[in-house]
């Protein structure tokens, strides 16, 4: 079965250009000239891949992916004319896979798209996620430290598992409690702080140094090695 990739950009001579290019590597591509329209593609074709453009008409191309981010961990590869490095963290920080500026060599941009999607592939293909002495065994539902076992509960586990998923990047609180507790899981969020403490001290009590789960002011979490 072939990839899909979304497009998200108002420049409707890129897109030409974007879908042109996709489509001789065997893509099926949707198109969307603004945020809104582009979340909504997203939702209903469940791309393989999206490209996003940083300025769009009706919102930052920075508010997109935050508001994609919530839900959706598909890998998305920042095309923009801004070359600022604050740009480019924000950016990847907020949970871009990639950042290409424009204008871009389309044979580069294939190659990174391809990059991307081999890394989403052979992450989600592991059974394990290792960093550091952590190993967390997604198939058995078990943690470890130095092959020493860590008893969590199914709601911890969750947890720090989607952590792992995303090992460096920030997870909003809202793409936490969706992903364990479901999509209506507001009034879940007083007990996230609360199972995270957990997770900390018991990781901590098995002896895990250099790896910890940082919390990101207002915003989520993030699992990283120090």
């Amino acid at each position: 079965m072939s990839a899909t990739a979304v497009i998200i950009d108002d420049e409707v001579q890129i897109r030409r250009l974007l879908r042109l290019a996709l489509e001789a590597k065997g893509y099926r591509v949707f198109e969307a000239e603004n945020g809104q329209l582009g979340l909504g593609e997203i939702v209903f074709h469940k791309p393989d891949v999206v490209l996003l453009d940083m300025g769009l008409p009706d919102m930052d191309g920075l508010e997109v992916l935050q508001k994609l981010r919530e839900w959706s961990t598909v890998p998305v590869v920042i095309l923009s004319v801004r070359d600022q490095a604050d740009d480019k963290i924000a950016a990847l920080e907020a949970g871009a896979d990639d950042y290409v500026q424009k204008p871009f060599h389309t044979l580069e941009l294939l190659a990174r798209l391809g990059a991307v999607q081999r890394r989403t592939q052979s992450s989600e293909a592991s059974p394990n996620r290792q960093l550091g002495a952590l190993t967390v065994d997604l198939a058995a539902h078990q943690v470890s430290v130095s092959d020493k076992p860590v008893k969590l509960t199914p709601i911890e586990f969750a947890l720090l598992k989607t952590l792992t998923q995303h090992v460096g990047k920030v997870v909003t609180q809202k793409q936490l409690l969706r992903e364990v507790w479901g999509p209506q899981s507001e009034e879940q969020s007083q007990y996230l702080r609360v199972h995270l403490t957990h997770i900390r001290k018991k990781l901590t009590d098995a002896g895990l140094s250099g790896v910890t789960i940082k919390t990101e002011a207002g915003i989520g979490y993030r699992l990283v090695a120090e």
